[in-house]
């Protein structure tokens, strides 16, 4: 048993690989065929060609793309990412800068939306059908349908430029009292929540009906448990996987929502750094941010994987 689950999850490990080769292919093909010329663009409109061909081939532009990439995947790998042609300092050296700020702000988006997200999926799930359901279904599946940059734009009109409670603009750096943390995250927070929830929520209620419709809750309801036990000692247990398994696919989302959001709201995180390079045409810093988000949505898509082969036996048979 132990030996079929080591593989399984070393497969996945495999696949991940795999398809982290894959995206470094894409991601590398597509920006060495963006329109422009990343030499031309560091050094302005001023420049002479001789600049410009002595910057080229400084940076390897000069190269053919197959030597370019395989340098570029080499250094991947030993974690030299390069040098930021607009920045004039080491990729990593600003990744590092960024990386903590976008870490606080999924930690808190996601210690803020985990339990609220069970918590409405498991009471829509006890009142199934009832009209508490009906409407926590409908605002679930609305907030769903609605795109983020909206979910943005409406809360910076009502609470930065109609009531004057929050900041439009996120300045995490600044953050020193308990109010100053409220100012920078609450937005930014709210906005990755709205979706983030809904999402969570419907896939906990679906996973906690799953096992409300099993025969052993049913057993324990003729012998007269109560609604709340049944839930908490019955059914939350064996929905653990499948719960799991949904909050690290809703978290994923955060890596796509997070862009928008530290862009709307000045965020400095690293999805707001990689905006500015694709802006100034920074290649190096372009490439190195984007396979860090694929890595960061296939280490949480691992875990769901993870999860599901636990929580199900007839997966770890097959």
């Amino acid at each position: 048993m132990h030996n079929t689950l080591y593989w399984l999850i070393a497969r996945r490990l495999g696949l991940v690989a795999l398809t982290l080769l894959i995206v470094s292919m894409v991601v590398f093909a597509i920006t060495a065929i963006l329109p422009g010329d990343a030499a031309q663009q560091a050094l302005g409109q001023f420049a002479t060609p001789e600049q410009v061909a002595a910057l080229r081939t400084q940076l390897g532009l000069d190269q053919p793309g197959i030597v370019r990439y395989l340098h570029w995947l080499g250094g991947l790998v030993t974690g030299h990412l390069g040098d930021s042609v607009s920045n004039a300092m080491p990729v990593s050296e600003l990744m590092a800068g960024r990386l903590p700020s976008t870490l606080m702000l999924a930690a808190v988006t996601a210690l803020v939306s985990v339990p609220v997200a069970l918590t409405l999926g498991i009471v829509s799930a006890m009142r199934r059908g009832g009209r508490l359901d009906s409407v926590l279904s409908f605002c679930t599946l609305t907030l769903v349908a609605v795109p983020e940059f909206l979910v943005a734009t409406l809360a910076v009109l009502i609470f930065a430029v109609k009531l004057r409670w929050l900041s439009a603009l996120s300045f995490a750096t600044e953050v020193h009292t308990p109010l100053a943390f409220l100012r920078a995250y609450a937005l930014p927070v709210v906005t990755l929540c709205c979706v983030i929830v809904a999402q969570m929520a419907r896939m906990t209620r679906a996973a906690v009906i799953d096992q409300l419709d099993s025969p052993y809750v049913e057993m324990a309801r003729l012998k007269g448990a109560s609604p709340v036990r049944i839930v908490l000692r019955h059914a939350l247990p064996n929905a653990i996987g499948p719960i799991v398994n949904a909050v690290a696919l809703s978290l994923s989302y955060l890596l796509g929502g997070v862009v928008i959001v530290e862009t709307i709201f000045n965020y400095p995180g690293i999805a707001s750094l990689m905006v500015d390079a694709v802006t100034n045409r920074d290649m190096a810093l372009v490439q190195a941010c984007t396979m860090l988000f694929c890595a960061a949505y296939l280490a949480l898509v691992l875990v769901a994987d993870v999860a599901a082969i636990l929580s199900n036996p007839r997966l770890r048979q097959q």
